[in-house]
């Protein structure tokens, strides 16, 4: 099978063939339909984390089941099912009984510890692979699988209530989801930061009600002007020290910034404007089976549209240069069932 793993070198990404795996006991084999590319792929392929030589990357991945380990109950042939980030826990710990799964110390992710979805075939943990609704795009679902429910679980840590202000910082293929979820799944009023116009008026497309660019104008100042003293919540999507500083000057007394991008940089905190205004900074990492299949759900509904555009898996180097660039609107898919004619459809 052909599959996108990082190079022996562990600095970059190459197309190889390995064999299809077999699935071991409480696992199933997915014969893999489309995986979204995630910035996080290029920081595994790049050695960021530490080198992952011939891991198979992707954590966003949608497919079906084809066959089924020893003691898979939950499970059948022919169900189409999520390859995600937090492919599984131990199921024990005080975070995997307490609703805080994806913070397990014994934590796998796909695509980085555990071969992932970015190959024809894919073996999963059953108890761990969420089920997609019928009426849900499998293409759009790759997307939700990682970019959605990262910002919808985000969207729910922020605390943000309808009709309250929510700031989301960096509008690509996380942000753009982020401005969806706020605004449409608990009915936000969203303003997207973003250097990049494009991404700016498709944030606006999607239900940003105002949006602020930050290489022409002041974002602190503008935000603070529309919201008339700050938002209640900001998500930082954006994978820049510089959002994350702003985005604290940003909140209202007693706002929340939930920080989501991954820069290897540190935040600058103003201790007496974090203790006089009772700012609150959280951390959100992707999100729980439970997250994910409520963010399915509201895709499922149509209140939720992923921006799509599949590719072959052969454009694997040249799709990671160019999220690299930041080239990219919406989200990059590879697709890979047999249909795929090479064409970039937009979905």
């Amino acid at each position: 099978m052909k599959a996108a793993v990082v190079n022996q070198a562990g600095n970059d990404v190459e197309v190889v063939e390995k064999a299809v795996p077999t699935p071991g006991i409480g696992e199933a084999l997915v014969k893999v339909e489309y995986c979204g590319v995630c910035h996080t792929d290029l920081h595994v392929a790049a050695g960021d984390y530490g080198k992952k030589p011939g891991v198979v990357l992707g954590h966003e991945g949608i497919g079906k089941v084809v066959e089924l380990g020893e003691g898979v109950h939950n499970l059948k042939v022919g169900d189409r099912v999520s390859i995600a980030w937090f492919f599984s826990g131990c199921g024990t710990c005080e975070y995997c009984t307490t609703g805080r799964e994806t913070f397990c110390r014994s934590v796998k992710n796909a695509g980085y510890s555990v071969d992932g979805a970015m190959a024809e075939y894919c073996v999963v943990e059953a108890n761990y692979a969420v089920k997609v609704p019928d009426g849900l795009d499998p293409v759009q679902a790759s997307s939700i699988t990682c970019a959605g429910v990262t910002t919808y679980k985000g969207v729910k840590v922020s605390n943000v209530k309808a009709g309250q202000w929510l700031v989301v910082f960096g509008a690509g293929g996380l942000g753009n989801l982020g401005v969806q979820y706020g605004a449409k799944a608990i009915g936000a009023r969203v303003i997207a930061v973003d250097i990049n116009d494009d991404k700016l008026a498709l944030a606006k497309e999607v239900g940003a009600e105002y949006v602020v660019n930050g290489k022409t104008e002041d974002a602190v100042k503008r935000v603070l002007e529309i919201t008339n003293g700050g938002a209640h919540g900001v998500l930082v999507t954006a994978v820049s020290k510089v959002a994350f500083n702003q985005a604290i000057e940003c909140v209202r007394p007693g706002g929340r910034v939930v920080c989501i991008g991954l820069p290897p940089d540190t935040m600058d905190l103003s201790i007496p404007r974090i203790v006089f205004d009772g700012i609150e900074v959280v951390g959100s990492l992707v999100g729980t089976r439970e997250d994910l299949a409520e963010a399915f759900e509201f895709g499922r509904r149509g209140l939720v549209v992923p921006v799509v555009e599949t590719c072959s898996v052969d454009d694997v180097k040249q799709v990671f240069q160019d999220m690299h660039d930041g080239k990219i609107q919406g989200r990059k898919v590879l697709d890979f069932t047999e249909h795929h004619c090479g064409c970039g459809h937009q979905h």
